[in-house]
């Protein structure tokens, strides 16, 4: 039983199992929209064919979800974060709601008027990943180290689940007419259900737990003001935290550019983490290996390895003497995967598909691994409401580099006699 005072502030932390399972979920939802888009890049690569859609989707996805994180990262401070992750799945949840719809409604033509309206459906996805992933991370940011692991854990397990239904799907529906449009629609249908379970949670769950409540209550005792409507949702009252002698005031608390500049070698290990995963996933994987004997499941299968070894690898940290906390350890390992590109070229170019494979797995295990050390190591030492808003920082430097890594991702096109 949760023994509570007379205001609903927990005074004992209860439920850190439910919260975790329940940050893997939400995390998962975050990203699963993106990445079964990803994982149908086959469909769209036949109703596309000469579009480069992952290409054009993933580019189109960015700049929306780039600019829209510094506008929420810089207003972080006054904004509602309860209203902000329920309007980023919300949005999630109904573009893939209509992304199923239009594909009904054409009957799975393919064409240049379809093409635009994934490519709005794209930009849609990005303005909602900016709103749920700074909006969670910022929120688990003054929460324990277990729950951004989790969250994370689960963004990774999006793109595992979403290869694995697309795999199942598609060996499902393989000599079925259509077989790939149905495959396809039939795993995005899925991930939407995973999208709306998402909205459930947080509204309705998440907040009620009682360890959530106490770390919600000791952030806003610290001056944030961003969980008051989570604390109203769990039925405690945001004033109530200066009647336990704490001055709510923002005026002590550091700056963004006084945070950013404390933390930005971790800004940039995220940064130059996600440029290099994203110059190679998914553009180069779909159209740089050439053929090999499994034809077009080659991508799919090697987007699978990707995504299961970027999860595996979100859970080594959890082992602490494997856990890397160096500064200086976690720069040189950020800048030494960069190896990975000439050794990606000269493989897609001269190698066979198990040296492929093999890279893809240790970009995956290094890329989740790197995540989850700098996001549970970097917000210590702060109050909550500096926490929050270095949550925040450290994601638009994150979304920065995919930003980065997507552009980059058509340098490899150099040199090919296609033309766009």
């Amino acid at each position: 039983m949760v023994i509570s005072d007379e205001n609903g502030v927990p005074r004992r932390m209860e439920g850190k199992f439910q919260a975790m399972l329940m940050c893997f979920i939400l995390g998962l939802g975050s990203l699963v929209a993106l990445n079964s888009l990803w994982t149908m890049g086959d469909y769209y690569y036949k109703l596309f064919p000469r579009y480069h859609p992952l290409r054009v989707f993933t580019l189109i996805y960015q700049p929306f979800a780039l600019a829209t994180t510094m506008i929420l990262a810089h207003y972080e401070s006054r904004i509602n974060t309860r209203m902000r992750n329920l309007s980023g799945y919300t949005l999630f949840f109904t573009g893939s709601l209509l992304v199923l719809i239009m594909d009904l409604a054409t009957s799975g033509k393919g064409g240049i008027g379809p093409y635009i309206g994934l490519c709005a459906f794209s930009a849609r996805f990005g303005i909602a990943h900016a709103h749920v992933q700074g909006g969670m991370i910022g929120d688990l940011s003054f929460m324990c180290p277990e729950f951004i692991q989790s969250f994370l854990a689960g963004i990774t397990a999006a793109g595992a689940l979403a290869s694995i239904l697309r795999l199942l799907t598609k060996a499902s529906f393989e000599k079925s007419d259509n077989g790939l449009r149905k495959g396809a629609l039939l795993s995005f249908a899925i991930s939407t259900f995973f999208q709306l379970l998402c909205i459930i949670l947080y509204a309705i769950y998440f907040p009620k737990l009682s360890i959530v409540k106490h770390y919600r209550w000791k952030a806003a005792s610290e001056g944030s003001k961003t969980v008051s409507a989570d604390l109203a949702a769990a039925g405690i009252n945001y004033k109530t935290s200066q009647q336990f002698g704490f001055e709510a005031t923002q005026q002590e608390r550091l700056s963004n550019m006084q945070l950013l500049l404390q933390n930005i070698d971790y800004a940039a290990d995220l940064f130059l983490t996600y440029v290099l995963t994203l110059s190679i996933i998914p553009g180069f994987l779909y159209e740089d290996t050439g053929s090999h004997h499994l034809g077009t499941w080659y991508p799919l299968v090697l987007i699978s390895i990707h995504n299961i070894f970027d999860l595996i690898s979100t859970y080594i940290p959890l082992i602490k003497c494997l856990k890397l906390e160096s500064r200086k350890g976690l720069l040189i390992a950020t800048l030494s995967r960069f190896l990975l590109i000439p050794a990606f070229y000269f493989t897609a170019k001269y190698g066979d598909q198990g040296w492929m494979i093999l890279l893809v797995s240790f970009l995956g295990l290094t890329n989740g691994y790197l995540t989850v050390c700098v996001y549970t190591v970097a917000p210590k030492g702060y109050k909550g409401s500096e926490q929050n808003a270095l949550g925040n920082l450290l994601s638009l430097w994150l979304l920065g580099g995919v930003c980065a890594g997507v552009a980059l991702d058509w340098l490899w096109l150099i040199g090919k006699s296609e033309k766009f």
